[in-house]
């Protein structure tokens, strides 16, 4: 049924609010509730515009910003596509983080969100079908939301981490937000802040995970392939205990992607690419150190490990150059509590004169000489100016790369890396960072942010209906970065900047297409890769 009036105005996929002409106005029963101006989409969105910088504190932004989102679609990716890179970090990462601690607390809307519980499984279907509403959806960001960003476990508030990550998607890619939906799976919340608070919205219950969830999540996958056949399944922030787990089983079947177990390794292999591409070095020379052993570490190094077989090393050979290092100091293989991931890069003690001394980072450090330093830790402040120092000292290109986020919870900063190593660093951050002048030279810093690669990793997977997403595929994502990097330029970053998000995206979407093509992973038919790729690109423009 046709909406008209209010309804109309409440649809936030059809809305256009005093861009209606007077026609459209008086067609669809809007005559007199409106203000009797009409407006293009561009002074609509320079309202918006100076609306936002009037805000001060980067969450009154956001939250500006999502009552246009919820408002209106159309306008607030017209907008958002302007102003891309510096509404980035307040739309997403970091701004989002405090967004999510204070979910329940500032409810408004649900966002058409799909909010599924462990204690009514039996409710996945339906609740699936209705938060659809009748809508072709070819995306969903899922999270169980036990491992948010630096920030740990939220329960259901880490819904708004899936309708994010949906924002980033359609900015970058051009995804038709009418065809994407945010997922929460309430397991409950070990938090016990949450289950104090009588203004949690979520299941006010310890964490579920024993074999009620393996089902629990088993039934949403097969339901949205059922009720969304071929939809593009990016699962988030999931916790460390099943996130690998849930990717291994289903990656063979669907075009499924984990962001914490893949996103991270690629844009992190991306950067070394990009670092590789200004040295003049070779991925296969380096010795690598992760510092976080978690879901996120684990996964960057299996991507590194991965991508220096498809170099040419032997498992063994390029298995030899990972070292791994938690809170615990380096990782052993006689260690008793090492989780799957862990287990094939931990180390032997007889590799070592005094392998008990190893139990921090300076101390491996200072034993293993690596040239890469990776940190997803969350410690602060631990790439210290000794361990940086010393890194310059055995390396003419030392690659430091503090990703942990938001910025409290940094290794490292931009500046004092560059300092320490007399500007030699090549460094990509977890954050945004300023460029840094040292010596004469401006140091651009790439910022190590999934968004440069899974909005075009989705989009070249959708083109071509993809029915898996392959490792050749994300090799292939990982390799365009070179192409917007100029190495004889002074101070150049390893990574494109965030402003360029848009033409890049494009970019690796065609790379992955062409790549699905290739080994006939395609259900689409095509012949043009980069058509198709443009076919399923959505305009933030008003039609009639």
């Amino acid at each position: 049924m046709k909406k008209i009036g209010y309804d109309l105005l409440r649809d936030p996929f059809m809305n256009k609010g005093t861009a209606f002409t007077l026609e459209e106005r008086k067609e669809n029963g809007l005559t007199g509730l409106l203000p009797p101006a009409v407006e293009t989409i561009d002074q609509q969105a320079d309202r918006v515009y100076a609306q936002y910088k009037s805000e001060h504190p980067g969450i009154e932004k956001r939250r500006y910003l999502m009552e246009i989102f919820n408002d209106n679609r159309t306008l607030f990716f017209h907008a958002f596509r302007k102003h891309v890179a510096e509404w980035m970090p307040v739309v997403y990462d970091p701004v989002i983080a405090e967004s999510i601690e204070t979910y329940s607390d500032k409810y408004v809307k649900p966002q058409y969100a799909a909010f599924l519980s462990i204690d009514h499984p039996e409710e996945i279907e339906e609740t699936l079908k209705k938060a659809a509403e009748g809508r072709k959806i070819k995306l969903i960001v899922v999270t169980d939301a036990e491992a948010i960003l630096g920030i740990g476990d939220w329960g259901v508030n880490g819904v708004d981490i899936s309708i994010g990550k949906l924002m980033v998607y359609t900015a970058a890619a051009g995804l038709d937000p009418s065809t994407v939906l945010p997922v929460v799976l309430d397991c409950g919340t070990d938090r016990k802040e949450l289950l104090d608070d009588p203004m949690y919205l979520g299941n006010s219950h310890p964490r579920v995970r024993n074999a009620s969830y393996d089902a629990f999540v088993d039934r949403f996958v097969k339901a949205v392939e059922n009720e969304f056949p071929g939809v593009y399944l990016h699962f988030e922030d999931f916790g460390r205990e099943h996130a690998a787990e849930i990717l291994e089983k289903y990656i063979n079947d669907y075009p499924v992607f984990n962001d914490d177990r893949q996103g991270t390794g690629i844009i992190t292999l991306a950067g070394l690419i990009g670092a590789m591409h200004i040295s003049g070095k070779n991925l296969t020379d380096q010795v690598y150190m992760c510092f976080g052993a978690g879901t996120a570490g684990c996964g960057i190094v299996t991507r590194i490990w991965r991508e220096m077989m498809d170099e040419g090393l032997s498992e063994e050979e390029a298995r030899s150059r990972f070292y791994m290092v938690d809170k615990q100091g380096l990782l052993f293989d006689d260690m008793d509590d090492l989780t799957p991931e862990q287990k094939p890069f931990a180390r032997k003690r007889s590799e070592f004169e005094h392998p008990e001394a190893l139990t921090t980072l300076e101390a491996a450090v200072e034993a293993i000489h690596p040239t890469i330093l990776v940190g997803t830790s969350t410690a602060p402040g631990t790439f210290t100016e000794k361990i940086v120092r010393g890194m310059a000292s055995w390396c003419d290109r030392p690659m430091i790369f503090p990703l942990s986020n938001p910025a409290e919870l940094a290794e490292a900063t931009a500046q004092h890396l560059i300092e320490w190593s007399d500007g030699r660093a090549l460094i990509a951050t977890g954050i945004p960072a300023d460029p840094v002048n040292y010596k004469g030279v401006t140091y651009k810093i790439g910022q190590a942010n999934n968004a440069l690669i899974y909005p075009g990793l989705g989009l070249g997977s959708i083109a071509v209906g993809a029915s898996r997403v392959s490792r050749e595929m994300i090799s292939a994502a990982a390799h365009v970065p070179i192409h917007f990097i100029h190495p004889e330029q002074p101070g150049e970053a390893v990574l494109p900047p965030v402003s360029l998000i848009c033409e890049f995206t494009k970019a690796v979407a065609e790379a992955v297409a062409a790549c699905a093509v290739k080994q006939g992973l395609n259900r689409i038919p095509v012949t043009d890769v980069k058509k198709a790729v443009e076919d399923v690109m959505w305009d933030a423009e008003y039609t009639k």
